[in-house]
């Protein structure tokens, strides 16, 4: 990459403190200094320092000095944008410079910094972006900028204050945490984090999946904690990887001593609060919907259900109750709408009106928690405590016309109850693949023409009845029509419904979706001299969107990180295919296509074979998870790799000369 000039390296090291060895990136190694060189900007320094009050709240200075070594690297920063939310924190430019390869350099006026709402989707809580435009670039260009901000690291669930100073300290107070990504987009130099704590506060700290220079220092009153690395590349993602913060470095720290003081803490404020108050109007409901319900599974499925259909999603703000502090019932019953907390909130109510005890619960969707209790969360649900004294989750955000209770898209995944009695970190269940089953029997024709007639039944449960039912819950009638037909012209654009039914769609706790739908396609096979070519019905893109699996690469024969996909499933596919009078399947092809791969995490197993004048079709793979490690890659890869090939293979019948 181009250097700075002399006077721009001697101020900038004068400016940072940093030493001359910091600007020679990665010499000894080649590979790496050519990243440097050829990535269209990099960032000399990216640093934060942060100082931590009494309450808890922290003064952050933010640093980045970014050198521009392209015009695509001059286009992708000619604008630097900063979000940040005024619930809990205040943030605005301090300084923004350019130094430029002449030896000039360039103040912006900070009067020309925008502090607008930042785009939202679904949630809409008032977060906010500053931006400023630094102008035209030029390759050699050093932008260098700081941002002042004052506030706290929160998570989703955030916190209102009562004044404009109050809303700057963490809900827990006098606790401080922070969660410090600290792997990089681009190539970067030298990265740095300090933060100053009094020293009355007891913080502790990990430093994950990597390595990194650290210290902690005694000033006066104070400890000085400093984490660094340098020359940095960016982190490289593998296709269907599971979460950054699961794989990638990052830096955690916390002065809250274990999960359980922060469960004892989520409970108490919501106890103090009122959330739970019961209502005379919501007692009369629930009174209505366990009404005849004899086990208490039926009446928590009856109760959860009731508010997953009912209560709408709906992220604005709603006034007093907008964070840990949960909204109470009054408000969550009346409005019939909210995010998840107000969700998870009114069923808490609604259980403890029919006589559980229930309480909330915070969870990350998506990552993993640590021990280290940093407030990783995004999302809250409930938890409901059986008459055997087991603690099951709930969550009524992510089971709308859903035959589960808790949504298995969410297996595997951390949660911290607020229990009166104190909780750690918990882990929800694997869920069996049985519990998602997606099961197509097909009876089929296969005309000489190249037609291909006939009906298919689909059976499905769990994560996979859902799926299939959702056109049925959602809209109006005739966009069930479109969405069955849609489901065929995925097989080919010629496809046709001759006629449909299904069991109640809408009842969906009564039973399983089961679907029935007669079709006739022209042109399915490609005929030619006495030979046809086609692939099985159920191995074709019907309903494609069940099989997530099918968007995992099975490229790489071997992975470094684990991967996830959206649940974990049982597929059975069974086709009786009638061949026209004269043909048979091909020879040599039942030794390719009859397969059997089983493991623990996955197994796919194939038997096709020619009876008569029918060809028929069995597969089966079962997919035991959803989160899954990179020593699972193998079973998991040869299994739906094994699908993959079957379904992208063609069968070849001959006509008997």
């Amino acid at each position: 990459m181009k250097r700075p000039t002399l006077f721009v390296l001697s101020l900038l090291c004068l400016q940072t403190g940093m030493t001359a060895q910091y600007w020679k990136p990665l010499q000894a190694e080649a590979n790496a200094e050519k990243a440097f060189v050829e990535s269209p900007s990099v960032v000399l320094l990216d640093s934060t320092s942060v100082n931590v009050s009494e309450l808890g709240s922290g003064t952050f200075v933010i640093r980045k000095v970014i050198q521009v070594n392209s015009e695509k690297g001059a286009l992708a920063n000619r604008v630097i944008k900063y979000d940040y939310d005024p619930l809990t924190a205040d943030a605005k430019f301090a300084e923004m410079k350019i130094f430029h390869q002449d030896g000039t350099v360039t103040e912006l006026d900070l009067k020309e910094a925008c502090d607008y709402p930042a785009p939202a989707r679904a949630i809409y809580w008032g977060a906010r972006q500053i931006m400023m435009e630094p102008g035209m670039l030029k390759p050699g260009d050093v932008i260098d900028y700081t941002i002042n901000k004052k506030g706290f690291t929160y998570a989703l669930l955030t916190a209102s204050g009562e004044n404009d100073e109050e809303r700057f300290v963490p809900p827990m107070r006098g606790e401080f945490y922070d969660i410090v990504p600290f792997w990089v987009t681009e190539p970067t130099v030298r990265k740095v984090y300090h933060v100053s704590v009094p020293r009355s506060k007891d913080v502790q700290y990990e430093f994950f999946q990597g390595d990194c220079a650290s210290s902690v220092k005694l000033d006066g009153d104070r400890r000085v904690y400093t984490f660094s690395i340098n020359n940095a590349l960016p982190f490289g993602a593998e296709p269907n990887m599971v979460d950054k913060f699961d794989v990638a470095p990052k830096l955690m720290m916390s002065s809250t001593p274990d999960w359980k003081e922060k469960s004892l803490w989520f409970h108490k404020v919501n106890e103090d609060y009122g959330s739970f108050d019961p209502t005379p109007e919501a007692q009369a409901k629930v009174n209505e919907i366990i009404k005849g319900k004899k086990t208490e599974m039926e009446k928590i499925s009856a109760l959860t259900h009731w508010v997953a259909d009912n209560m709408r999603y709906s992220g604005i703000s709603m006034g007093e109750g907008e964070g840990y502090t949960l909204h109470n019932t009054r408000t969550n019953f009346t409005d019939r709408a909210g995010v998840c907390k107000d969700k998870a909130a009114l069923l808490i109510s609604m259980l403890r009106m029919a006589g559980f005890e229930a309480y909330p619960a915070m969870t990350m969707a998506g990552s993993r928690i640590e021990q280290i209790p940093a407030d990783h969360f995004n999302h809250c649900v409930t938890v409901v405590k059986l008459s055997n004294g087991e603690y099951i989750p709930l969550d009524p955000t992510w089971v709308p016309f859903n035959r589960e209770i808790w949504s298995s898209a969410e297996q595997q995944q951390n949660y911290l109850p607020g229990l009166p009695e104190g909780s750690d970190l918990r882990l929800t269940p694997v869920s069996d693949p049985s519990n998602h089953l997606f099961k197509i029997v097909a009876d089929t024709k296969l005309n000489a023409d190249g037609s291909l007639s006939g009906s298919f039944t689909v059976c499905a449960e769990g994560q996979s009845d859902a799926a299939i039912r959702r056109p049925f819950l959602q809209g109006y009638a005739e966009r069930v029509e479109r969405a069955l037909e849609t489901e065929l012209l995925r097989v080919s654009p010629q496809a046709k419904v001759v006629n449909w039914k299904a069991n109640d769609p809408k009842n969906y706790e009564k039973a399983p979706i089961a679907l029935t739908m007669k079709f006739t396609i022209p042109d399915y096979a490609t005929v030619a001299d006495g030979v046809m070519m086609c692939r099985p019905l159920v191995l074709s893109n019907l309903y494609s969107g069940v099989r997530s699996f099918l968007r995992v690469n099975t490229d790489n024969e071997s992975r470094k990180y684990g991967f996830k996909d959206s649940c974990s499933r049982l597929i059975e596919l069974h086709e009786t295919m009638t061949l026209p009078a004269g043909y048979a399947w091909a020879e040599g092809n039942d030794a390719k296509l009859n397969t059997d791969t089983e493991s623990d995490v996955a197994t796919f197993r194939s038997e096709l074979k020619n009876v008569r004048n029918k060809m028929i079709i069995n597969a089966k793979l079962s997919l035991g998870k959803r989160v899954y490690e990179a020593e699972d890659w193998a079973d998991f890869r040869n299994a739906v790799k094994g699908y993959k090939d079957l379904a992208d293979s063609e069968l070849v019948f001959v006509k008997n000369r």
